[in-house]
């Protein structure tokens, strides 16, 4: 290969020669960092543990990244290490630290008092403190572990500032196995979560993290117009498709008539798009035996009074609906060309699947 050739392919094309491509990098991984943020603190809100795990993941990778600046996403970096404890914090079996005696919720709770410095609200702090105290031994009574909830008090008297009078109160609370203790009912997990949350929209309000995913949004919407148009093309299909069936019975029935067919609106280039149940029947051979032959040349079949069913309409199974709700979940409602491609429906089409789905949201079946 020519060598300035090889320099022109090895060169980004549309780039500014003044400012290095290390800089540009820099750049791009801290916009991936601050989205994969922002898609973080959604699935902690949404309570989406796979696709939260998933993310997290993603991030851990990028963090190891050189491009990545750490010392300004130190403070990011603290909220989703806090973040992930707490979405596995009824998890008792899950270590976050080398002693196996610290729980999720625990090691959520270390994290926590070195964040004071980024918590402006002083009583938002020490409420989400008290609350992880209180479900750490919560979490352990619920999964009937006393001397875990045990441990618990325990450490958190040993290594945290632990009010005197909390720590009576849940050693009592251990030792009568009260998992319905009003204590335990007023801090409990979900009002963690909420606090939670209400931290992260402060946090995300002050320091917005959002210039990637304005790009996407913008980018997104002006796709919408062109999946509209796909979802029309594939209603379309399906008209066609049917009033191409009746034609054809139509001209089984009156057999001395002659009938025009009625024209295709679409190329023939368009049937690589149509659905299964448009394509033409296949016949499948099976061997028979020389007691069905014998019958067969005994008897003189009338082919006119030979009258063709219609197969019959196949059911919707648990797992075709379950498909239909992902591909929903994945893609949101009228996306029904895109749902078509993840699975596979049995030839049914877009308008089909939008039948289905109006039908299990009237029977309340999906949310």
């Amino acid at each position: 290969m020519d060598p300035e050739l090889k320099n022109k392919t090895a060169t980004p094309s549309n780039t500014d020669e003044s400012v290095q491509f290390s800089h540009i990098t820099a750049v791009a991984t801290g916009w991936m960092y601050d989205f994969l943020f922002v898609s973080l603190c959604q699935h902690f809100k949404e309570g989406q543990l796979d696709r939260f795990n998933e993310t997290l993941s993603t991030v851990e990778a990028i963090c190891q990244s050189p491009s990545l600046k750490r010392d300004t996403h130190d403070e990011k970096n603290m909220i989703c290490a806090f973040l992930a404890r707490v979405m596995h914090g009824k998890q008792l079996d899950v270590l976050f630290e080398d002693d196996d005696c610290v729980m999720p919720l625990m090691s959520a709770a270390k994290i926590w008092s070195l964040m004071k410095e980024t918590v402006e609200d002083e009583s938002l702090f020490q409420n989400i403190m008290k609350l992880l105290l209180v479900q750490s031994v919560a979490v352990c009574l619920e999964k009937g572990q006393r001397s875990s909830a045990s441990s618990a008090v325990k450490w958190f008297e040993n290594n945290h500032e632990f009010p005197q009078n909390l720590g009576v109160k849940l050693s009592t609370i251990v030792t009568q196995r009260d998992t319905y203790h009003p204590l335990l009912m007023s801090y409990s997990f979900s009002r963690l979560l909420e606090t939670i949350q209400s931290f992260l929209d402060v946090y995300l309000k002050k320091n917005p993290s959002d210039y990637l995913l304005k790009a996407a949004t913008k980018t997104a919407q002006s796709s919408q117009n062109t999946e509209t148009f796909e979802d029309t093309v594939t209603q379309d299909v399906s008209l066609l498709a049917k009033a191409n069936e009746t034609t054809e019975m139509d001209a089984k029935k009156k057999k001395n008539t002659c009938v025009r067919t009625k024209r295709k609106l679409l190329s023939t280039k368009t049937d690589v798009w149509k659905p299964d149940t448009c394509k033409k029947p296949y016949i499948c051979l099976r061997r028979i035996s020389k007691n069905e032959l014998l019958q067969l040349s005994e008897k003189s079949v009338d082919t006119s009074k030979v009258q063709k069913t219609r197969k019959p309409p196949q059911k919707w199974t648990a797992q075709l609906d379950k498909n239909l709700e992902d591909g929903v979940k994945c893609h949101g409602t009228g996306k029904w060309s895109r749902i078509l491609l993840d699975y596979d429906f049995g030839g049914r089409t877009g308008t089909m699947l939008k039948d289905r789905w109006r039908v299990l949201m009237r029977a309340n079946k999906v949310g």
